[in-house]
């Protein structure tokens, strides 16, 4: 675990488990769990505020950079690499001419995408406002595809895989990072017991995720080979409870699950922050907030895609090699 600053378990379903997506890009989500409209206006408003926001990349820099790391790690040039929801741009900061001569930053939007567009950077950039959910892209177009933190805000996520998947040519890869099931597993736990503490019963107040388990069988469902997943966490200590969901908010990482509520009572509230404090609070005073990240690469499969032996074929065995 990493802390970017010097057990009580969040009880959930998988994503699977929770709510059933549709599986085909081309039909509408089974189910809706997010409003994307409320979330792009969130994105604007973050976005709005340019100190702020700039103040608290300091949590999706750390993960582009891990994203950059991992396509750093495939010995290819590559020519144009498309950032889904990019945001400002976050991974723009972590590639150099040596992995890419362009990167095509898209994001839904707008005052995001451009928030810093008077920067320069090691490779050239273009901008295109697109929904994560419906991809312009032609099928068998693309080269590379990356995604961080953002398509755990998507409601049909085996379909925006999907259409990545057929987006990118043979061969192509796609890396993406996003939060997993126990983010914030503090803050949800602490928010649940003041609720039904104060109000007698508990609403979402932090949006569902998915878990590593969930992730592998989407990849292999929408059609990507040579899957891998792994998980990270990353830990960052603030004053309260109340500086934590400033920062989600500035961030543009507030709550859009369709059945929130408009607003939680203020001394709801203050319970929740107490509690916080109480049951994961640190000697100093601070409270650790864990924000686990799941990290997916996939292959769209092509000739020279390598292929898993046959069941028996191994001419030593286990024991030997260890």
């Amino acid at each position: 675990m990493l802390s970017l600053s010097t057990p009580f378990r969040i009880l959930r379903q998988p994503l699977c488990q929770s709510f059933r997506r549709s599986s085909t890009a081309s039909t509408p989500a089974a189910f809706q769990v997010f409003d994307r409209q409320a979330k792009k206006l969130q994105r604007d408003r973050a976005a709005t505020d340019k100190e702020q926001s700039r103040i608290v990349d300091y949590l999706k820099d750390e993960v582009a950079a891990r994203v950059a790391d991992r396509l750093l790690d495939i010995k290819r040039e590559f020519n144009a690499v498309v950032d889904l929801g990019s945001g400002s741009g976050h991974i723009v900061k972590h590639v150099d001419s040596d992995m890419l001569n362009k990167l095509i930053m898209c994001d839904m939007s707008e005052k995001a995408l451009y928030r810093d567009a008077d920067q320069d950077y090691e490779v050239e950039v273009e901008r295109m406002v697109v929904d994560e959910e419906n991809l312009p892209f032609e099928e068998n177009s693309l080269e590379a595809v990356v995604s961080s933190l953002s398509l755990n805000w998507v409601n049909d996520l085996p379909g925006a895989l999907i259409q990545i998947r057929r987006a990118l040519k043979e061969d192509g890869v796609f890396i993406g990072a996003m939060f997993g099931g126990d983010t914030l597993f503090e803050l949800r736990t602490s928010m649940q017991l003041a609720e039904v503490e104060r109000e007698g019963g508990i609403s979402p107040r932090v949006s569902p995720m998915a878990d590593s388990n969930d992730i592998s069988r989407l990849l292999s469902r929408a059609g990507f080979t040579l899957t891998t997943v792994d998980i990270d966490e990353i830990q960052v200590n603030y004053p309260s409870a109340f500086e934590l969901m400033d920062d989600l908010r500035a961030m543009g990482e507030n709550n859009a699950v369709l059945t929130r509520r408009p607003f939680m009572k203020r001394d709801t509230l203050m319970a929740a922050a107490s509690i916080y404090k109480e049951l994961h609070g640190d000697e100093d005073g601070s409270i650790p907030a864990t924000f686990q990240i799941i990290y997916m690469i996939g292959w769209k499969p092509s000739e020279v895609t390598p292929q898993p032996k046959e069941r028996g074929s191994a001419t030593k065995s286990l024991k030997e090699v260890l």
